[in-house]
């Protein structure tokens, strides 16, 4: 079972094949994340800020644009645009995982943060799920690398490192809620 929030005239199955390719494809991740962080932002921002080839960011942008996780706020050129928030929280088999924007803001940091790359090639993106679950309780104060560490198999350095390097994305996050 599954819940969307799905915006008007956007066919849930065609957004949560964009939402896959934003767990799959960290530069795609990299620009929804800007945008949903920005008032609106140019094509040529993208370019510029996230050093991605143009032909890319228009081909990226189009995609989230046509799966309605992006929309235009300016609607003449340059077109500018913004992202709308995300959460596709979806079970199987018992188990409950749920796709927001901070999850696609960690794995969109893999081509930044080589020790989200490393955690990501290790675990994959339900591992990285779980981390972040943990970073939150981490920044509460509520958990340390030791519990995670014995909770999810890990050894207590895997578990301290990507603590860290997970902090800042749940910071950012909630200083946008």
């Amino acid at each position: 079972m599954s819940r969307s929030e799905t915006p008007l005239g956007t066919p849930p199955i065609e957004r949560l094949r964009t939402l896959v390719a934003l767990l799959e494809n960290p530069m795609l991740a990299r620009i929804y994340v800007r945008l949903l962080r920005s008032d609106g932002a140019t094509v040529s921002d993208l370019v510029t800020e996230l050093d991605v080839p143009q032909g890319t960011a228009y081909d990226y942008v189009g995609d989230l644009e046509e799966a309605g996780l992006v929309r235009k706020t300016r609607n003449e050129r340059p077109y500018e645009f913004t992202a709308e928030p995300i959460s596709l929280t979806l079970t199987t088999d018992g188990e409950t995982r749920t796709i927001t924007a901070e999850l696609v803001d960690a794995v969109g940091r893999r081509e930044t943060d080589a020790d989200v790359d490393r955690y990501l090639e290790r675990h994959g993106v339900d591992g990285l799920a779980t981390a972040l679950e943990y970073a939150h309780e981490y920044v509460d104060g509520t958990v340390n690398h030791r519990i995670m560490a014995r909770e999810l198999d890990l050894s207590p350095l895997e578990a301290e490192v990507v603590l860290q390097a997970l902090e800042p994305v749940v910071l950012q996050h909630r200083d946008d809620e």
